[in-house]
């Protein structure tokens, strides 16, 4: 008998025993292929509230025998609590990933995780919830099999993986969804059917942002944009934080400060750089503000548990609430857009939608408020309820605003409050984190583990949002920051300058060759982001994806991989004396080191500050010559760096994908997908390149390719 059949038998023969309190899942559907969603009794199945983690409703395929299933969970009621409980036994060598934004390593065996949202400024290893709530663990079993467990309810939840899998929620029944693969691939894969997957961005968001709390006056942002492309330092964004508004009004300008926002992005248009606003959730209570005025004469607002309009207090001072549970309140946001976008504004950054709330112990509203959601979302209930999806509805109908003012762009949008599912309609990042070794040290394992929770389009705050740090620090954190799908650096409110010349030459110089990297690799990360648009893979990824079924590598969390073929090792502690454990070799070849030698700084790239980057034999990686930002050369297609690692049967494959990077025409195949294949030969290699998908033409370009540890003379024949 296997050890899984095994677990099954054993639960239902304990029960048979008469456990006090438990019940084996009842009833057992099939969602999808080798998705199975389960409920404690029919009674409970009946009575499931409304999914928000789940794109669209998913109806039965029909019922399983138990008996037939690897995985299934255990109900129970906490006697103490009442707290539903939902419990699902794992067989030894079994390591644990995701329950979303963490603190601490990669490896989530032992740890105990809630799901409510809350306000963590520096938040540390202790702490057990941050920004987003993501009820959700990926388990890897010993032989590289895996599967995913999905905890379907928004109420608070606590997480505990001591002992197993174990879901204590309040609110009631919930289901549990199951997902069963060969691989954390093929389980990523499943989640994405499930929960959505992420729109492709504007091309300009893959690229660096540079952000502080704040950027003001206009004059500051004029400085520091100037400042980066004299220094020839690669980047694509710049953010304005609260301190743009007229005394934090949302929506509104400082008329002093930012006297006019559409010249400013007009300009910053003209130096190749796009522009992002931020738009919190807390409307000032005040007669004559026109936001305020709408939002009353729309009956906008969250109620207290008496009926009475919400107050609570944030950066305005007394603020009230939009109910974005509500579809009318939703349309009513979204129509706010409309006159903000217009200052050529080109993305949006939702802040503080926890929400927060200043001067009360829980850092929020009431759990006793009202919201009067949709009847399709649950109709109306409180805040117990609806508190970790708060921030997601928010976002929702921003980007519903955004989109119906700009139809013909698409739309980024940042999110600091988020639930499974939402990376349908924004970004995050690791929040309010602080400029010290632990923090850059759990950078990668809380954007891992976010990636390996459905939201793939995410990084930490590069260098520290809290507090000052130095130029080590910084210098180290650029290094492989900038390879993060979400790259952004960031600093808060009376800190130091934290731009890249801040801390001198040597720190300009590596940050230098870091943005480099990163836009020389463009190609190939965006073609990540494609990928994870389809299928819902991560884009970056822990180093075990390289071999599931290798112990070694289930708790290496100093190196991570982008996509399937690049492998970046880092030194995440200041001494950097930890060695990273790599994968094994692939029929006698090693994953082989290299770099770009021909850095436009005009300097050897051997700078110990950078992060080491390898290739996996057998793949093929595009690149580019470097930009300064999305769209600086118009004719930046007729140039490709192709990095070749042969296998063992001296052969290797890519693809890379592009489109306009803008607009949505790709959707109606306007793309090009090409596809690359090199064969070693007894005199040279031969590398074919040949167009498969999309109805772009294909450019004129020069094709050089870059063999990893061969010297024999290549020749590129384009079909």
């Amino acid at each position: 008998m296997k050890k899984s059949s095994f677990s099954v038998f054993f639960v239902i023969m304990g029960l048979s025993f008469g456990f006090v309190g438990q019940a084996i899942a009842q009833v057992a559907q099939v969602i999808g292929e080798r998705i199975v969603r389960f409920d404690r009794s029919h009674e409970a199945r009946h009575e499931r509230k409304p999914s928000f983690a789940l794109q669209h409703r998913f109806e039965s395929l029909g019922d399983v025998g138990l008996d037939k299933l690897l995985t299934v969970p255990v109900y129970s009621i906490d006697p103490e609590t009442g707290r539903t409980v939902a419990s699902i036994a794992i067989d030894s060598g079994t390591s644990l990933y995701g329950t979303g934004q963490a603190a601490g390593p990669l490896l989530r065996n032992g740890f105990v995780t809630e799901t409510w949202n809350f306000d963590a400024f520096g938040y540390g290893l202790g702490d057990p919830n941050l920004y987003t709530s993501h009820p959700w663990v990926l388990a890897v079993r010993e032989d590289g099999s895996a599967f995913g467990v999905l905890a379907d309810t928004t109420y608070r939840c606590e997480i505990d993986l001591r002992d197993g899998i174990t879901f204590r929620a309040e609110g009631g029944d919930f289901a549990v969804i199951v997902i069963e693969g060969n691989s954390p691939q093929e389980v990523m894969m499943g989640l994405g059917t499930l929960t959505g997957t992420i729109a492709m961005p504007p091309k300009w968001a893959v690229g660096y942002h540079q952000c502080r709390y704040s950027y003001n006056p206009e004059s500051r942002v004029r400085e520091v944009v100037t400042e980066f492309r004299n220094r020839k330092l690669p980047a694509d964004v710049i953010w304005m934080d609260i301190d743009y508004m007229d005394e934090y009004r949302v929506f509104t300008f400082d008329e002093e400060q930012f006297p006019d926002p559409k010249g400013l992005n007009d300009w910053l248009d003209t130096m190749g750089f796009s522009n992002v606003w931020m738009i919190d959730p807390g409307v000032k209570d005040e007669d004559g503000y026109f936001v305020s005025d709408s939002g009353d004469a729309h009956d906008a607002w969250v109620k207290d548990k008496d009926g009475n309009v919400y107050n609570g207090n944030v950066w305005p001072g007394v603020c009230v609430f939009p109910d974005y549970l509500n579809k009318d309140v939703r349309k009513w946001w979204a129509g706010l857009y409309e006159e903000f976008m217009a200052y050529n504004i080109d993305g949006v950054w939702n802040d503080m939608n926890e929400p927060a709330v200043f001067n009360v112990e829980s850092k929020t509203m009431p759990e006793s408020n009202i919201h009067r959601a949709d009847p399709e979302l649950g109709g109306t209930d409180t805040h117990a309820r609806y508190h970790n999806v708060y921030g997601m509805q928010m976002i929702r109908a921003s980007r519903e605003g955004v989109m119906a003012t700009n139809p013909d762009k698409r739309p980024f949008l940042l999110s600091r409050a988020n639930f499974i599912g939402g990376q349908r309609y924004g970004a995050t990042w690791t929040g309010d984190n602080s400029a010290n070794w632990a923090h850059l040290d759990m950078s990668i394992p809380m954007s891992i583990n976010l990636s390996l929770s459905g939201q793939p389009f995410v990084g930490p705050d590069i260098g520290g949002f809290a507090y000052n740090g130095d130029g080590e620090l910084f210098q180290r954190w650029m290094g492989f920051g900038t390879l993060f799908p979400f790259s952004r650096g960031h600093t808060a409110k009376g800190n130091i300058d934290k731009e890249p010349w801040s801390f001198g030459q040597e720190v300009e110089d590596t940050s230098r060759r870091a943005l480099e990297r990163r836009y020389r690799l463009m190609p190939y990360i965006y073609t990540l982001f494609r990928e994870s648009s389809k299928t819902g893979m991560p884009i970056a990824r822990p180093t075990f994806f390289a071999d599931p079924a290798d112990p070694a590598l289930r708790s290496e969390d100093d190196s991570f991989l982008l996509g399937a073929d690049l492998l970046i090792v880092t030194k995440a502690t200041p001494e950097g004396d930890r060695v990273s454990v790599m994968p094994r070799a692939v029929d006698g070849v090693e994953w082989a080191e290299f770099d770009f030698p021909d850095f436009d700084s005009g300097r050897d790239s051997k700078d110990e500050h950078l992060p080491r980057l390898f290739i996996r034999p057998g793949a093929i990686m595009p690149s580019a010559p470097v930009t300064q930002y999305f769209g600086d050369r118009p004719d930046s297609r007729d140039e490709l760096t192709l990095i070749v690692h042969l296998d063992g049967r001296g052969i290797a494959q890519g693809i890379m994908y592009e489109d306009e990077g803008e607009g949505f025409g790709y959707l109606m195949g306007e793309h090009l997908t090409t596809a690359f294949y090199a064969e070693e030969t007894q005199s040279e290699v031969v590398v074919f390149v040949r167009a498969i998908g999309g109805s772009m033409s294909y450019p004129e370009r020069v094709i050089d390719a870059r063999v990893i540890g061969s010297d024999k003379p290549v020749r590129v024949i384009v079909r």
